[in-house]
């Protein structure tokens, strides 16, 4: 069957802007009575949230809002960037279309809301001793979410943000007379050095303390000059600096009431508050938005490797679910530790992952795409250089000589050098497998009330890879190419004639090699 553009156009939007819940959010006047059990545990609780201006961090903020509206205060650490103070990144951050459903159901959130002018890579988190003191008399919940999630970033900003920032968190906590819960937000990858992880603690590649003193002593320079010697056997500096914080977590956070949650890669939403919003480049997704705009055309990875994606609204209702359950287990000397994976119970390899990606994103080319979709996957690293080689620097290098006839400033060579470093830094995880155990995951599941199952659904199991994708590329044409959905009828008109220009040139170069190849036996024979 044939869909029309204008069908198409229609379904994005009912895809991005239907309300998909099943269920009523309570009022603000609910009786306890009437709550859930999660529902009931954040009731009238003051929570105190990092990140909470990142990815993880807005749909954290949405669900809660709008799933336990009688949470009564949430502390907002919130830095200035940009030239912006933090009351102007808080009002831009509830700008996001992402809060439309829940300004429509929670008309009055913002008085939930205080900011604390903070940052995490700042000793004390750069709070000044008047919101520290509110921060610690008050504090019910700490959902610390802050992070620098570049693989590739400085081992001094790495160090301040990932690990510094931690301990000054975990200080903080101990001052806390009223904490019930501290959920520390990690990575499934933050043991990436081994072929398998438990729900366990492991080793780090040095205490925090030790590290934090090494990068304070060798200065910012000489910091990143020493990163290889020092991450040792971790891939990047991300990875490295999570492990050491975890170390943290187990040393420094035994007295607390903490848990670790480790979410493998977090994608965009599957469901809440709308499917398919997405609003980085991150990982996989930045994959898939070069594919979409016809600029990546060959990938360092396996196809049989399974790609361990989890949907962020279903990290986020985890995350929640595991303060709750924290909250059921009193004193206990260890801290427990969720695995947050798909590929134990749901797996989707990459090779799917991609052909999933092209099936709809053919369906609804983006009408900035210079190329058309396509994209070969390849485990060797020589043949990857081989097809760079000719699938992105001949082309970028052609490009270049054409907009420096035109007199214009050549840039093709220097976006495919970053596309390079890019796949440099992916492929490690692209080629690998890893071996999760996510027993606390599926203990917690079974222990949550059948209503707390609708209302924070994180069962991977129930997710549909098809589905999900095909509303995935609906979200990245609208919120990454930022593409109007009326736009679709254009722009599949538009990617009919690229692709017809790149059978002609596939064709083309083909008859030249092989004309080539007939010249040069001519000679030989």
């Amino acid at each position: 069957m044939t869909i029309s553009g204008e069908e198409m156009a229609t379904s994005a939007i009912n895809n991005i802007h239907e309300e998909n819940n099943t269920y009523n959010f309570p009022e603000n006047n609910t009786p306890v009575e009437n709550l859930t059990p999660i529902q009931s545990f954040y009731n009238d609780q003051v929570l105190f949230i990092t990140g909470g201006t990142g990815f993880m961090g807005k749909i954290m903020l949405d669900k809660l809002l709008r799933s336990c509206p009688g949470i009564k205060t949430i502390y907002l650490l919130i830095r200035t960037k940009k030239g912006k103070n933090v009351e102007q990144r808080l009002n831009e951050l509830f700008n996001d279309s992402i809060f439309d459903l829940m300004k429509k159901q929670v008309p009055d959130f913002k008085d939930k809301i205080q900011i604390i002018s903070g940052d995490c890579s700042l000793l004390n988190l750069g709070i000044q001793p008047e919101d520290r003191k509110k921060v610690v008399e008050n504090t019910n919940v700490i959902f610390h979410c802050a992070a620098t999630v570049r693989f590739d970033e400085k081992l001094p900003l790495a160090v301040a943000i990932n690990v510094r920032g931690t301990k000054e968190l975990i200080d903080m906590a101990h001052d806390m007379k009223n904490l019930k819960v501290f959920v520390h937000v990690s990575t499934a990858y933050s043991n990436s050095n081994l072929p398998e992880i438990e729900e366990t603690f492991y080793k780090p590649g040095m205490p925090a303390e030790n590290l934090i003193k090494l990068i304070e002593c060798t200065g910012d320079k000489l910091g990143e000059e020493i990163a290889p010697k020092v991450i040792g056997t971790w891939p990047n500096t991300y990875t490295f600096t999570k492990a050491v914080a975890e170390d943290l977590v187990k040393r420094n956070g035994k007295s607390l009431p903490m848990v670790l949650f480790r979410p493998a890669i977090v994608i965009g939403t599957s469901k809440e508050p709308v499917s398919g919003w997405i609003d980085n480049l991150y990982g996989p997704t930045g994959i898939v938005v070069g594919v979409g705009a016809g600029i990546i055309r060959c990938l360092h990875a396996d196809p049989e490797t399974v790609s361990d994606l989890v949907p962020v609204d279903l990290v986020v209702n985890a995350v929640l679910a595991t303060g709750w359950k924290r909250s059921q287990m009193g004193d206990i000397q260890d801290v427990p530790i969720y695995n947050y994976v798909s590929s134990h119970r749901n797996p989707i390899n990459y090779g799917r992952f991609m052909e999933l990606n092209m099936k709809y994103g053919r369906q609804v080319p983006s009408i900035k795409s210079v190329w058309c979709y396509t994209i070969t996957l390849t485990k060797y690293r020589f043949v990857y250089e081989l097809l760079a080689f000719f699938l992105h620097t001949l082309p970028a290098i052609l490009v270049d000589m054409g907009l420096f006839v035109m007199r214009k400033k050549p840039k093709a060579l220097k976006i495919y050098k970053t596309i390079s470093k890019f796949n440099d830094v992916l492929g490690y995880f692209s080629i690998r497998q890893w071996n999760f155990h996510d027993d606390n995951v599926v203990d917690l599941w079974k222990s949550i009330s059948e209503k707390d199952k609708e209302i924070f659904q994180f069962d991977i199991t129930k997710l549909d890879w098809d589905v999900f994708f095909k509303n995935n590329i609906d979200g990245l044409r609208l919120y990454m190419f930022k593409d109007d959905p009326s736009t679709l009828p254009e722009a599949r008109k538009r990617m009919r004639k690229i692709e017809f220009a790149h059978v002609f040139i596939k064709y083309a170069v083909l008859g030249l090699v092989l004309y080539c190849l007939y010249q040069a036996f001519s000679l030989l024979f």
